[in-house]
């Protein structure tokens, strides 16, 4: 902080983002994994009663008398997402971010982000930062830390529904963790975005010599060491949500899940080893949400709440990551375990890499110094 009460505090756009290392993805998998040893002993907050809540969404109504009031549309939301992280971090911050799958129809993402970092004891602004690809990194690197930890260390075989950006930084993610990765298969919606990725794949990872282009969700799975659905889509109908069938799984595969997700009866059987991000956040989910909640919120771990809800889970048949960044539950136990995880997205993983991202840029000389104040006008 410089001396109060003057308030500078660093802008940050997205090449300067850049420059500062929000795309160093071996970096950002260290730093979530730190984050999560944090989260396992408490030393965070998010917002909510339970103080492990995603953020607070507007929400549009199905019929407005205001003909220019948006409508609620796939993806169509205005979202706000707290957090406090403490640790070697110790700041706070919030990502705020409006979304619209008809974005692409514009050339535009369907998120736009921005984030504030702030210091945790004033509350004055450190940094203001575009906030797409650390939104993006940092989502990327949480099935990271599962692979480091639950995949198979000889992994080679992703399987990948949806070659958008998500999946670009999960497989970011998944070769930092287990290098003799070299194939590659993936099902998308259409030409341009599969020959985007594939090219992302060359360009980035030459040792991935095998890209593969399948149809079907079993082709996806079958065969594949680690697997990820990263395919965004409507929601409200889990029966339409893309599956995983426990006899497309081959033995000892890594699943991590950011995306809509169902799942059949035999992946709900309990040999099949369940693991969240972070249980608190879905029972913040759970409290919010009409039930079943994972008609609301397609993800997997949504799901696991609904079943403990029904009598069909046992609650502590579902861990936490946490616990086992931590060091008190087990990693992977044997070469045929098959292994679940929930990715949620939480707003400590933003204020994480934020931190990184911004002191970086301080020790770099990057990013432009905006005055907030010299004297504030009201004291």
């Amino acid at each position: 902080m410089t001396a109060l009460p003057k308030i500078d505090f660093l802008y940050l756009s997205e090449p300067e983002m850049i420059r500062a290392g929000v795309t160093d993805m071996p970096a950002c998998v260290d730093c979530m994994e730190e984050m999560f040893g944090l989260l396992y002993h408490g030393d965070y907050r998010m917002a909510g009663a339970n103080n492990d809540s995603h953020g607070a969404m507007v929400m549009f109504p199905e019929n407005s008398p205001f003909p220019e009031m948006p409508k609620p549309t796939a993806d169509r939301r205005f979202m706000a997402m707290p957090a406090y992280l403490g640790g070697s971090f110790r700041t706070a911050g919030v990502k705020w971010y409006g979304s619209n799958i008809e974005n692409r129809q514009k050339g535009l993402p369907r998120s736009i982000l921005m984030f504030t970092l702030n210091d945790a004891d004033t509350g004055a602004p450190l940094a203001f930062m575009s906030a797409n690809l650390l939104s993006a990194y940092r989502t990327g690197a949480v099935p990271g830390v599962g692979a480091r930890h639950l995949a198979r260390r000889d992994s080679k075989i992703v399987g990948i529904l949806g070659p958008g950006v998500m999946a670009r930084t999960a497989l970011a993610a998944f070769i930092a963790v287990c290098p003799q990765i070299d194939t590659v298969k993936v099902k998308g919606r259409g030409q341009k975005s599969l020959d985007t990725f594939i090219a992302w794949v060359k360009e980035h990872y030459p040792q991935v010599t095998t890209i593969e282009v399948v149809d079907t969700l079993e082709a996806v799975v079958r065969g594949s060491d680690i697997v990820t659905y990263c395919a965004s889509g409507e929601t409200g109908d889990p029966s339409l949500y893309p599956i995983v069938k426990r006899e497309w799984v081959k033995p000892g595969a890594f699943l991590a899940m950011p995306a809509p997700c169902n799942i059949d009866a035999g992946m709900e059987a309990p040999e099949v080893r369940k693991v969240l991000d972070n249980t608190g956040l879905y029972e913040a989910w759970f409290e919010e949400l009409p039930k079943p909640a994972h008609n609301t919120v397609p993800i997997i771990g949504v799901k696991f709440m609904d079943m403990i809800a029904e009598g069909r889970l046992a609650r502590d048949a579902v861990e936490d990551i946490g616990k086992i960044v931590a060091g008190e539950a087990p990693g992977r136990r044997t070469d045929d375990e098959i292994v679940l995880m929930s990715v949620g997205g939480m707003p400590v993983e933003d204020v994480a890499w934020g931190t990184v991202i911004y002191r970086n840029a301080l020790a770099r000389g990057i990013g432009t110094k905006l005055n907030l104040w010299d004297v504030p006008a009201l004291r």
